[in-house]
């Protein structure tokens, strides 16, 4: 598995080589977070041992499992990237170094109260999906505000997930929105793109970049036995 993996970062370096050539933009501006979930821990250290130290999981309960066999890996950090409840918020602080989507005061402050200091990003709902989840742009102005009141959090850039699309293009003007939105607050990082989308992420400011399919291989669905 390894050694596939190995292939497939190959290929995403060198896609990312080609749009930082394109945008005049360098290496260190992007974060390259591998999206573990569903698999394995295993594939963590598979991509911990090529290079990769910025992880990415969509559930407090599945990481929960992997943890123990992962978290003597020195200098990996690991990102929620999923849906957080507030009930979970304490466990989720002592689990991952980064929340990338903090949507509400309570959930905040909650993260602020597990006493640790912690990375957070704010997840921005810019899709009319009822499935995405996120503030509203309206919102965002007193969420920054409830944010900034929380002396163990470190806020360091806004989130979205655009409407799921094969046409990276449709995508575009999702990622540009939330650069604007963060420009007038002076947020720096901008976690969008996926691996079917990230040039068109890149092209429009994003600096962490969520890849789990291009690394991984497909993610094999659950069924009912």
């Amino acid at each position: 598995m390894e050694r596939v993996l190995a292939e497939r970062l190959e290929i995403v370096n060198d896609r990312l080589e080609k749009v930082l050539a394109r945008t005049g933009r360098r290496r260190e501006e992007i974060t390259l977070l591998a999206v573990t979930k569903v698999f394995p821990a295993q594939s963590i250290l598979d991509a911990y041992h090529l290079g990769l130290r910025e992880f990415g999981e969509n559930y407090v309960q599945e990481f929960e499992g992997k943890h123990p066999a992962v978290s003597h890996l020195s200098g990996a950090r690991f990102h929620l990237i999923g849906h957080l409840q507030s009930n979970k918020a304490r466990r989720a602080a002592e689990l991952f170094q980064v929340i990338q989507t903090v949507d509400s005061g309570k959930l905040a402050r909650r993260l602020n109260e597990a006493g640790g200091p912690l990375d957070i990003m704010i997840e921005v709902k810019l899709s009319a999906e009822d499935a995405k989840a996120g503030a509203a742009p309206a919102e965002l102005p007193a969420l920054l505000d409830a944010v900034r009141e929380c002396a163990n959090l470190r806020l360091t850039g806004l989130m979205t997930m655009p409407p799921w699309s094969d046409d990276s293009e449709a995508a575009r003007p999702y990622f540009r929105q939330l650069a604007a939105l963060a420009k007038p607050h002076g947020l720096q990082q901008l976690s969008m793109g996926m691996s079917h989308d990230f040039e068109t992420a890149i092209e429009e400011g994003s600096t962490c970049i969520r890849v789990g399919t291009a690394l991984f291989g497909r993610r094999v669905k659950k069924t009912d036995p």
